[in-house]
């Protein structure tokens, strides 16, 4: 969709005083320090955030007993679809998950972590979670209730 261009009449490009008073480039700012220190931690376990993203997913799939296509990951994790494509690729390669032709649907393939992604998904999920612990603990509690509030509002 391409947006419509309003001129300005003022002498600056920008609508806001600061960059501090843009909701954009503050966003920006949060989630990248924040990937950076995900990016950190998976490091040493040379999983990318998007393959730990997938892995993460599927073990959620696994211990709700739903269904787990490269679709159903999609849709829950907001991925682009090539981005996933190329994540359970890495992932097969690297023996953590397997696909095979979907039961109720032969459109689509099922994806299942093995044994050892399974393993490597609790791994990365004790330690992501520990990361996001630490990154958002400088938010109160009211203040992490409020901006997930926020953010599940600008998702939906």
């Amino acid at each position: 969709m391409k947006r419509k261009i309003i001129k300005k009449k003022n002498p600056s490009f920008f609508e806001v005083k600061t960059p501090e008073a843009s909701l954009g480039f503050l966003l920006w700012q949060v989630t990248t320090l924040w990937q950076k220190e995900i990016k950190s931690a998976l490091k040493e376990y040379d999983t990318s955030h998007a393959e730990f993203v997938v892995l993460a997913n599927l073990l959620w799939f696994e211990e709700k007993n739903m269904s787990s296509t490269q679709a159903d990951i999609v849709s829950q994790s907001k991925i682009d679809k090539m981005s996933v494509s190329a994540s359970l690729k890495e992932l097969v390669k690297m023996g953590l998950v397997t696909r095979k032709e979907n039961e109720e649907d032969s459109r689509f393939k099922s994806v299942n972590l093995t044994n050892k992604g399974r393993e490597h998904a609790r791994t990365l999920v004790t330690l992501i979670e520990s990361c996001d612990r630490d990154y958002f603990n400088k938010l109160s509690k009211e203040e992490k209730k409020q901006f997930s509030k926020v953010l599940l509002s600008l998702i939906s």
